[in-house]
């Protein structure tokens, strides 16, 4: 099935606590997935403020449990009841334990370790952690079905584009599945997915967002060396023409309902055999310490574009987000050198040409 006409393609890639991942830039599309951005710097940041900004967020704190529960779902909104709540929440659990499923296969050693968390006022997840394996250095998967109250600006890094702002706090439903994925070899791919489903609750002329509903998602490959085999078969697994990040879509809600929750099923489903024979393929092939040195130096990019610019990562902590679910996209080790240019012509300058001249790969 063929991606809605809205779909945009796009580099995208947190692993926040909703887990909601998705960059906003100036150009509404994005082709690549590891582009060059200036820092940011904060100024006149006081106390105050910060005081200020802690008292907007509503969302209760959760509170870990030893097991993990049918349902996330308020009994309000029926534990099972064939909504798109609950089927949307159905799937991204199956593609958990699917994607961690053939993660453990494939690490051979690893495993992943489970904390389940609960909110008092409703709502839950799961955050699923391997470390230290032998195949991968870190990898996250996580799930969450959450209720509360954000404030504006959380609302404004929600969605892509706000254009029904009013004043006052905005309740909210959001349920989404998110991961990234770090191997170890530098010629073996990261990965970062996330699919999620969210509802703003606001009653008619009552400040905060109007009542509405939207689908946003999206799967991407950062390689630290480019093997033109791998992207091909990354981005040909739909048989569709995609940017060398992967595909990215947000504010889908301009179809109906069923097609779209079909459409991000299909996508997360695909997860799997898209990355998993890419990895087979390369987990074992051997490097030497600058092939590792590139990767590090790429891991840093990876962070600043994560903590600067991504839209997931600014929504997470702006509600008060559980900060190990935000921070698990985060690789173990990265490195940052001052002014880093790789020799023309070098397979790291390759990989650098491809992120700044985007390119068709099928």
């Amino acid at each position: 099935m063929p991606p809605p006409p809205t779909a945009a393609l796009s580099s995208s890639s947190s692993l926040c606590l909703f887990p909601f991942s998705s960059y906003s830039s100036p150009k509404k599309t994005q082709l690549g997935f590891c582009p060059s951005f200036p820092f940011t710097r904060l100024t006149n940041v006081t106390p105050t403020r910060r005081l200020m900004t802690c008292s907007a967020v509503s969302i209760e704190k959760e509170t870990l449990i030893s097991h993990r529960p049918h349902s996330f779902l308020r009994e309000t909104d029926g534990l099972d009841d064939g909504s798109v709540r609950s089927r949307f929440q159905r799937m991204i659990m199956e593609v958990q334990d699917s994607v961690c499923g053939a993660l453990e296969a494939v690490d051979g050693a690893g495993k992943f370790k489970e904390d389940a968390w609960t909110r008092p006022g409703g709502g839950g997840g799961i955050s699923r952690v391997l470390q230290d394996g032998d195949v991968f250095e870190k990898a996250g998967v996580n799930i969450s079905v959450v209720y509360g109250v954000m404030p504006p600006e959380a609302y404004r890094a929600a969605k892509a584009n706000v254009t029904d702002q009013k004043p006052g706090p905005v309740p909210f439903f959001a349920a989404g599945i998110s991961s990234v994925l770090h191997p170890k070899n530098p010629f073996a791919p990261t990965l970062h997915f996330n699919y999620r489903y969210f509802e703003t609750d606001a009653p008619k002329d009552a400040p905060g967002a109007p009542r509405q509903w939207w689908f946003g998602g999206g799967t991407d490959l950062t390689p630290s060396y480019i093997f033109e085999e791998d992207v091909k078969h990354f981005h040909s697994h739909r048989d569709e023409r995609r940017g060398l990040g992967g595909i990215f879509f947000d504010d889908l809600n301009d179809n109906d309902q069923e097609m779209l929750l079909s459409f991000a099923t299909e996508c997360a489903n695909s997860v799997v055999p898209a990355y998993v024979p890419i990895v087979e393929k390369r987990k074992n092939t051997p490097f030497t310490e600058s092939h590792k040195a590139w990767q590090q130096l790429r891991r840093g990019r990876y962070i600043e574009f994560n903590l600067v610019y991504d839209r997931g990562t600014t929504f997470g902590l702006k509600t008060g987000g559980r900060i190990e679910s935000i921070l698990v996209s985060l690789p173990l080790t990265a490195r940052w050198e001052y002014d880093h240019k790789p020799e023309e012509g070098s397979e790291e300058w390759k990989l650098l040409d491809a992120c700044m001249n985007p390119k068709e790969w099928i």
